[in-house]
This record gives C-alpha cells, structure tokens and sequence, in this order.
C-alpha cells in the first residue's frame, strides 16, 4: 500500500498537460459547432462536431500511444540485464511521461465529447456511460495509480487506429439520404472500415487484453505498483467496453448483410 501511495504521490506531482489539452479540444469543438458544420441541423450539426473534434484526437493519440509503447519496450530492450526488462514489470511499470501525455491528451478529449453528449445529446446513454468509464480508467490510471500505462496503451492504438475512417464514415452517413457524394463516400467505407474495425477491436484487442489481465493477477500478489482494486477494475469496465464493440460490430455486419441480400433480390426481379 504504502508503494502505491509514494507512486501516486509522484505522479500527482508531475506536469500535466490536460487543461491545454483541454482548451485545444474545446477550441476544436466550438470551431466544428459554429463554423465548420453552422449550415447542418441543430443534432447533425452537434453530432459532426463530435467527429470533426474526434478526427483531432483519434489518429494522434494512435501514434502518441505507439511512440510510447515503442519507446518503453526499447528501453527494457536496452536494459535487458536487469530483472526490470521482464513483461510482467514492463506492464505494471510506473508511468513515463510520454504515457502520461497520451492520458492526459485522451483524458481532454474525452472530458470535452462527454460535455457535448451531456448538453446537446443526453439521450445518447450508452455513449455517456462509455465515456465515463473511458474517463475512469484514463484518470485512475495517470493520477491515483501512476503506473500501468503500458498494459493500458496498446488498447489505446488498436482503439483509435480505426478513428479517421469511422469519423469519416459517420459524417457520411449523416448525409448519405441527401448527397450523392456522401452516399458514395459512405458505401466505399463501409466494408473496409468494417474489416479494419473487426480485427481491431474483436481479435486483436481482446487478444491483448486477456494478456494484460493475466500480468496484472500474476503481479497482485506481489504488492506491485498497480494495487488489485484498480486493475479489476479497469478490468470489468474495459471488458464491458469490448464486448459492446464487438455487438456493434456485429450489428453493422448483420445489417450490411442484409442490405447486400435486399439489393440482389431487387435486381433480380427487375431483370424477371
């Protein structure tokens, strides 16, 4: 307990980047609600400002989380004679700062879609709830544990690898009943963004996170960094948050599927 306390302690102490962050990604917002989008519906017009904030957070934190998780693994490569190198203390290790900047980036933007959900589409539960326990586990994991990023990380490019084409895929939905570009735009994304999105986030993200949640039990019960209460549960919410991408996707599949169905049957009695 007391390791704990002197990591979080440290961590609290160290310079944080969110209320930048988070001025950049209000800034970001506010130019997508009132400039970008001004001429869209009061929703669609709210909903594309999201996305226009989220193509400003997405692909960014993909390569910051990247460069992090590099950096960390080449420099237990570089000190691979001491016990420190080994995965299980390279996945409960205190944060670096580069890991901390990645919180600190996604913890703003999130703080800011959860401000637009709440004031302009409280209806929208399950993303309010998403990202609450997004902004769990970013929070717990920069100020009051200090350490577990890199467990945490990989999660985090595999999560927003896919954020662009979903951005784009979104905003052309949006307009697809209306434009015929957007419905191009949107019909060419579709199945490559659903490709990219399944192996993304129902293979190779639960792949990872079985394996962190195996490194953190193994190291519990050694009093490691990352004290038991925490990494069940970042556990249980990042679980949750898996399985509901993996529904969704699933739903898309389903309903691309079914489209696909109804279009050949349409051509085909038009050909009879």
């Amino acid at each position: 307990m007391e390791e704990h306390a002197v990591v979080a302690a440290a961590r609290a102490g160290a310079e944080s980047m969110f209320l930048p962050f988070l001025a950049m990604f209000g800034s970001v917002y506010l130019v997508g609600l009132f400039i970008v989008f001004r001429g869209w519906g009061p929703r669609r017009r709210a909903e594309a400002a999201s996305c226009f904030t989220s193509l400003f957070h997405g692909t960014p934190a993909a390569l910051l989380a990247l460069r992090a998780v590099l950096s960390r693994y080449h420099t237990a490569a570089g000190s691979s004679t001491t016990g420190d190198s080994s995965p299980l203390a390279l996945l409960v290790a205190p944060n670096a700062t580069a890991e901390d900047l990645v919180l600190d980036f996604s913890t703003a933007y999130f703080a800011v879609d959860l401000a637009h959900y709440l004031l302009f589409l409280p209806d929208e539960v399950l993303f309010i709830a998403h990202h609450l326990a997004t902004l769990y586990v970013l929070a717990t994991c920069r100020h009051a544990v200090g350490a577990g990023a890199p467990a945490l990380l990989p999660l985090v490019v595999l999560a927003e690898a896919t954020s662009a084409a979903q951005n784009a895929w979104t905003l052309a939905g949006m307009r697809r009943d209306d434009s015929p570009l957007a419905s191009r735009v949107y019909a060419a994304l579709s199945l490559p963004f659903y490709a990219v999105y399944t192996a993304a986030r129902a293979a190779l993200g639960p792949a990872w996170f079985v394996r962190m949640v195996r490194f953190f039990y193994a190291t519990s019960g050694g009093g490691g960094p990352v004290p038991v209460w925490a990494w069940v549960s970042w556990t249980v919410v990042i679980g949750a948050g898996i399985a509901l991408s993996i529904l969704w996707v699933g739903n898309l599949w389903l309903a691309y599927f079914r489209e696909r169905k109804e279009s050949k049957q349409l051509k085909s009695s038009k050909q009879q």
